[in-house]
């Protein structure tokens, strides 16, 4: 198996911190525009933006957590040449796990914290993969 497929479902999550980064600047820049943000505050206190804003932000900041680990993961896999069609299902479960979870990044936590348990499991997955690829397994 060529082991560089494992960057595919990393490229998606960056492609993904990205857009989530140009829909902050969106409603940031609405928020702006229909006077709904302290703009003496805003710099400093994130309750200077309305909540629409603030749950943008949140939903991006997400993309700095969990994903954090997935990247580490998926290179070291690459790295200790233990990508099989195993380790690439997981790298993309995880990738498609983050897009879900953006996409129902709203104020109903059951399915948020649902969605964000699966890709916590699939990131232990390939926990258990990269120390297998080590020998300890």
């Amino acid at each position: 198996m060529n082991a560089k497929l494992i960057f595919y479902p990393v490229l998606l999550q960056i492609l993904l911190t990205l857009l989530v980064y140009a829909y902050l600047a969106v409603v940031k820049s609405r928020a702006v525009r229909l006077q709904q943000v302290d703009l003496a505050r805003r710099a400093l206190d994130g309750d200077a933006w309305p909540d629409s804003v603030r749950q943008v932000s949140n939903n991006l900041r997400n993309q700095f957590e969990a994903p954090v680990l997935y990247y580490a993961l998926a290179l070291m896999l690459w790295a200790l040449d233990g990508v099989d069609a195993y380790s690439l299902g997981l790298a993309w479960a995880f990738a498609l796990s983050r897009v879900a979870h953006a996409a129902v990044h709203s104020n109903y936590v059951p399915r948020r914290r649902a969605i964000f348990t699966f890709g916590c499991l699939v990131l232990l997955l390939m926990l258990i993969q990269c120390v297998w690829a080590l020998g300890f397994g």
